[in-house]
């Protein structure tokens, strides 16, 4: 390889002119915000020849393969004693790796790059005049070999940035202490870490931000500080916020006792339609519709909207004891540049699904109606996905990394969310063992165990197997009950037995079997209105639609010679003779003839497979007795 004559980016030039280091270093400059781009400058002593460097393809959290590495442009480095002070073009050799061909074992070398930042997701970075927020998965290239070193991080962010801001509110929030330093020209923030592997699991947020902090006790009466960042444009109540957040929040601290953080941090961004969230050792970054956040007259009960929001609170702040600290084996020293399959993504979202809402209630946050409101929207949503009876809960786990995050119009026909049944199969398993163990047992019990294991690790953390689900769950109950409802329901897709262990707890579950799903999907499709016709989004597996031959992204222009819209494929639902469909697919047109009465086909097949029809709708109710052992959990204070 030739040297290059090409210069440095100014903000690798400021960094040279320090003195150089052997330790690892890296300074972020935000100069070029308006352009989404970031300047990254990465100092360190090469301890082998030719070291390489490399940058996650996933980041913990988000089982998908996002190849970070592709809003890195070229990466330059030089060697810092070297009299030429030539600079190197680093060589990619796989799509996240660069070699430094030219450095030797014990040289100081400056590494120079850019990354693209312009992703609002909470999973990547994102960098515009309002705001500069990332993780370092996606910005921080790792020195193979050296991972496990300390590292020294300054954020630099140019007074350009800070210009008609309101400095008092521009804040940086991070789980990790940072000193801040300031001229006229830039404010630098300075992180330290003990490790790369550390470090990435601290994202950043400088923005105008709105903030509050709040305490909560653990069972010795130890004080956790706790700290809440609201970036964008909203109006929310933050006294209100406050309120709810902390009592949510120490709720869990009744619960577990303690927590496997000395502080923790929230940081959020109020948007027009984002939604998501993701989990740090110490933190949360959130993104949420400004209108999920409690207005000014917020009612005492929160609206549903507000409720969607606190429930991503309790979620998120349940993975720091429930996948950062107690994990699936396989993310224990994890590989980030590799997928990491498991079956178990169930145990851990699922588990979280279920106990995110189940604490909003147990709180006081919400009332027992509301909760079961929100159970009511998981069992719905179960209901309406028809690949439950194809795809294992276990299955949908471990194929997360290329089904979840891809959907496409033959999810709905194939497969089911871990998310989603993860939550009821919780919620069976809990109301199992409650039956199980005549009531002294309950899902609690299950996740406070493994916790107590964590606890007496040097690390404080565990990796658990399916293994030993049975080990723990076999504690409680006998594990030949543990076995069979595995088999059954993890690991087989036999419909859940929601609606007896719901009964036998005080709760009614009502199927209207004349809502059956076809009633409000027609022919088993779900369509779009648009000024061409009826584009098809979806079609269910084995319905009228697709035995007449209708397939998704077609667009129905007449249904019985008559223009098509949906009160025209209404209208033909349950039709007693067979109907002419016009369609294009693509640029052709097509003519099908839909027959009728095949719905009810469908809907015994479906029978057949799963033990029960398919009901459009379900309602929860109360009844007047049963329901307290489960609703109120022994850790619930009066």
């Amino acid at each position: 390889m030739t040297a290059s004559s090409q210069a440095l980016p100014t903000s690798n030039l400021n960094s040279t002119l320090n003195q150089p280091t052997a330790h690892i270093s890296y300074q972020f400059d935000f100069a070029r915000f308006l352009e989404h781009l970031v300047d990254v400058a990465l100092t360190f002593t090469a301890d082998t020849d030719v070291p390489n460097l490399w940058l996650p393809a996933w980041i913990p959290g988000s089982y998908l393969m996002r190849e970070f590495a592709r809003n890195i442009t070229a990466v330059h480095y030089r060697i810092m004693d070297d009299e030429r002070s030539k600079v190197y073009r680093a060589i990619k050799t796989d799509k996240h790796t660069w070699q430094l061909p030219h450095a030797k074992a014990g040289q100081v070398v400056d590494v120079s790059y850019e990354v693209y930042c312009y992703d609002l997701s909470v999973r990547t970075a994102y960098v515009d005049q309002q705001r500069l927020y990332g993780n370092f998965t996606s910005l921080a290239l790792a020195i193979e070999g050296q991972e496990n070193k300390a590292v020294e991080v300054d954020l630099s962010v140019t007074a350009a940035f800070l210009a008609d801001k309101d400095t008092s509110r521009v804040h940086l929030a991070c789980g990790l202490e940072a000193t801040e330093s300031q001229n006229d020209k830039l404010r630098i923030y300075n992180l330290q870490a003990d490790s790369y592997h550390e470090l990435i699991d601290y994202p950043f947020e400088i923005a105008e931000q709105d903030k509050f902090d709040f305490i909560v006790q653990d069972n010795s009466h130890q004080t956790i500080g706790h700290h809440f960042y609201l970036a964008g444009k909203h109006r929310a109540n933050m006294g209100r916020l406050q309120q709810d957040v902390t009592q949510i929040c120490q709720t869990y601290l009744d619960w577990l006792g303690d927590a496997p953080f000395d502080d923790y941090t929230f940081l959020t961004f109020a948007s027009g339609q984002d939604y998501g969230g993701l989990e740090h050792i110490n933190s949360t970054s959130l993104i949420t519709p400004r209108r999920d956040l409690p207005g000014a007259n917020e009612p005492k009960g929160p609206s549903s909207d507000y409720q969607r929001f606190l429930g991503l609170c309790s979620h998120e702040y349940f993975h720091a004891w429930w996948v950062k600290t107690v994990r699936p084996d396989v993310m224990l020293d994890v590989d980030l540049r590799r997928e990491a399959f498991t079956p178990l993504l169930w145990v851990f979202e699922g588990f979280t699904s279920y106990i995110d809402d189940f604490m909003l209630q147990a709180s006081g946050v919400i009332d027992k109606a509301s909760y079961l409101k929100l159970l009511t929207e998981q069992i719905n949503r179960y209901y309406q996905t028809p690949g439950r009876a194809h795809q294992s809960v276990a299955e949908s786990s471990f194929d997360a990394w290329i089904k979840l995050y891809r959907n496409d119009e033959n999810t709905g026909n194939a497969g089911i969310s871990y998310y989603n049944k993860g939550a009821l199969v919780a919620l069976c398993l809990d109301l199992t063992l409650l039956e199980k163990s005549a009531g002294r047992y309950r899902l609690f019990d299950v996740v406070k165990a493994f916790y107590s294991q964590a606890k007496q690790k040097d690390n404080k953390r565990i990796g658990i197997s399916s293994a030993d689900m049975g080990t723990v769950i076999g504690q409680f109950i006998p594990l030949a009950d543990w076995e069979e409802f595995e088999r059954r329901y993890v690991n087989g897709v036999e419909e859940l037995p929601m609606q007896e262990l719901l009964a036998a707890n005080g709760i009614q579950l009502h199927i209207n079997t004349k809502e059956t799903a076809d009633k409000h999907v027609p022919w088993g499709i779900r369509c779009t209105e648009t000024p061409a016709g009826l584009k098809v989004n979806h079609v269910r597996r084995g319905s009228t639609a697709a035995k007449a031959g209708i397939s998704a992204h077609d667009v129905i222009i007449a249904i019985d010679g008559i223009k098509a819209d949906n009160k025209q494929l209404a209208l033909f639902n349950d039709a007693s003779q067979d109907v002419e469909c016009y369609l294009f697919r693509r640029d052709e047109l097509m003519c099908v003839s839909v027959v009728a009465n095949v719905a009810s086909e469908m809907r015994d097949s479906q029978q057949d497979k799963v033990g029960t029809a398919s009901p459009h709708k379900v309602n929860l109710k109360l009844e007047k007795l049963g329901f307290d052992k489960w609703l109120t959990p022994d850790f619930v204070k009066s």
